[in-house]
């Protein structure tokens, strides 16, 4: 079993040293989240906040995935940095590779790039993306991107995107997990991902969501090939839950110490999380890695 820290929406000085402080207290990886900007009128709503409201994202410091993990990647040796999720359709996919191989090279191969539709219907309009679609040019971005991260020439003729034979470098090898619920994503991740992200919501669901996962992997002939299954769970706060999560397939386990949906500024100090972040270590993680 892997450790994920998460945080998100805090003062931006505190990612360096808690980055240093999770490596150091045993953490596997560092989650990183993606958000582009707050529309001033919207009507959309949040799959995993539980009022489906999405004032708490108002004002909340959100830094570029691509910019803060090669820094992070800057002052940690050993940790993994998975973006929760990138919002990979609203983006040219050619672009997306050449930032992701860009920070895997800076980091030393410690990047997992997940990814996800994104629920914003706001985030499409505001990049002038359709929204009809979405599904479909999701496919074809990861696909461009897994061809362009190998290095040698590709092409791609598609749907929504024609890039002629071209190669990137330097480039490394990226995993890619797929994030989202729903049937077209678990089949997407069964089909053509390196992995599922779980993000959260309802947390009776997983169940259900993990046994219907293992179902299309067995459909699409994948079952034996290796997996990550990304995840949030109560479950994970306990030595026992941590071994219930393993028995039912799961690899990482993101962890986190604060509601994220409050609206207004992050309340929670920097030494505070610190501390939240140890006690963990020391109560759950060395037990469950000894």
């Amino acid at each position: 079993m892997r450790f994920s820290f998460a945080e998100s929406m805090t003062e931006p000085a505190f990612y360096a040293p808690l980055a240093r402080a999770a490596e150091d207290a045993g953490y596997d990886s560092f989650v990183i989240p993606d958000s582009l900007a707050y529309p001033k009128v919207s009507n959309d709503t949040y799959p995993y906040n539980p009022d489906g409201t999405r004032e708490f994202l108002e004002n909340k410091p959100f830094l570029e995935p691509f910019s803060l993990i090669p820094a992070l990647g800057a002052v940690t040796q050993k940790l993994r940095f998975t973006t929760f999720v990138l919002k990979l359709p609203i983006r040219h996919p050619l672009l997306v590779a050449k930032q992701a191989t860009s920070t895997a090279v800076l980091t030393g191969g410690r990047l997992v790039l997940g990814v996800g539709t994104s629920p914003w219907r706001s985030d499409y309009e505001l990049l002038g993306v359709p929204w009809e679609g979405r599904g479909r040019r999701m496919d074809e971005c990861i696909d461009i991107v897994r061809g362009l991260s190998t290095g040698d020439y590709f092409e791609f003729h598609g749907e929504f995107y024609d890039i002629p034979a071209a190669k990137l470098a330097p480039t490394a090898p990226i995993p890619i997990l797929i994030g989202g619920h729903g049937e077209p994503a678990l089949r997407r991740a069964a089909r053509a991902g390196d992995g599922w992200m779980h993000g959260g919501g309802d947390l009776s669901e997983l169940p259900a969501l993990l046994k219907r996962l293992e179902t299309l992997r067995e459909e699409y002939g994948r079952a034996d090939v290796p997996f990550e299954i990304h995840a949030i769970s109560l479950d994970a706060y306990t030595v026992d839950g941590v071994r219930r999560l393993e028995d039912v397939g799961v690899t990482d386990v993101i962890v986190g110490f604060r509601w994220p949906y409050h609206t207004g500024p992050d309340p929670q100090p920097l030494q505070e999380k610190l501390d939240l972040m140890r006690r963990f270590a020391d109560d759950v993680i060395q037990k469950v890695k000894t």
